[in-house]
């Protein structure tokens, strides 16, 4: 599959740059790296629309408003895994957790790692919106609770969940690409029982789960939330998360419309990631 890489420059980035990119997740970006001046967003050649970047780029008329400069290139899957693996360095999160490519070192100084390949699949740990729910997963006890993770990527929050003790964990994603990268990064960490789905909310059955996790877009969120505390089971957690601060007050209004408790919020720059509890 081919991808279209869009490069924005953004004077002056902050906070600009996260605003834009939540922008550009909501007519189907899925992949993000900041850079020094702005960002590289990209989404699936098949996916784009070129009339749609302009109002994805807007930004309201405010003092401080930033000046956007943007272009386009298209990525022929052959060059994918190049992109990703010259500009993924390996993270830390929380003191804890190793998030690293086969192609790099092992360490020892931590607790755990998780081991990814993110091929044309997102989510690496590096992204604000990851690194919050792998926050909270790290400091929630997970041991023997079922969990499922929508939206999985790369399935590197299902995999931490995994190491974590929780069991069974499910991860779902809609993108064909992204299912199958999920289950041979489960393969690379040894967890065969977490089980891959490829769709979206509407593969949820019967079954039901003690944690939730979406790391998805605000609209998704919205769309889908009902369906999330449908599988929900009671004093369950719900870990959300891909929006911005803005974005917060209404995603709070829907999860309380459905008798969603909140219960903590974690922020880095302008990204938001909210816990509620079912009662």
């Amino acid at each position: 599959m081919d991808y279209i890489e869009l490069t924005c420059k953004v004077i002056p980035p902050e906070p600009w740059v996260d605003i834009l990119i939540s922008q550009l997740a909501d007519i189907g970006f899925d992949s993000f790296e900041e850079t020094e001046d702005g960002f590289k967003a990209y989404i699936p050649l098949s996916d784009y629309r070129g009339e749609y970047i302009d109002q994805a780029l807007k930004l309201p008329v405010v003092e401080g408003v930033p000046e956007i400069f943007w272009s386009t290139a298209e990525i022929g899957s052959q060059n994918w895994n190049q992109v990703w693996e010259s500009n993924f360095e390996p993270v830390v999160i929380g003191k804890k957790c190793y998030v690293r490519a086969p192609f790099h070192q092992p360490r020892e100084d931590v607790e755990m790692e998780v081991i990814i390949e993110p091929k044309m699949s997102f989510g690496t740990g590096h992204h604000e919106t990851t690194t919050l729910v792998a926050e909270w997963l790290l400091e929630t006890p997970l041991k023997g609770l079922s969990l499922v993770d929508i939206g999985c990527g790369t399935g590197i929050l299902a995999i931490l969940a995994g190491k974590l003790g929780a069991k069974p964990v499910t991860a779902i994603d809609n993108y064909v690409f992204a299912w199958e990268n999920t289950k041979e990064n489960i393969e690379r960490n040894g967890l065969p029982f977490i089980k891959v789905l490829h769709g979206d909310a509407s593969v949820l059955g019967e079954e039901t789960f003690d944690v939730v996790v979406a790391n998805i877009t605000r609209n998704v969120l919205l769309e889908d939330m009902e369906k999330y505390h449908s599988v929900l089971n009671k004093n369950g957690m719900m870990f959300i998360s891909g929006f911005i601060e803005k974005d917060k007050k209404i995603i709070s209004l829907k999860a309380g419309s459905l008798g969603l408790k909140p219960a903590g919020e974690k922020k880095e720059k302008d990204w938001v990631s909210l816990k509620f509890i079912k009662a």
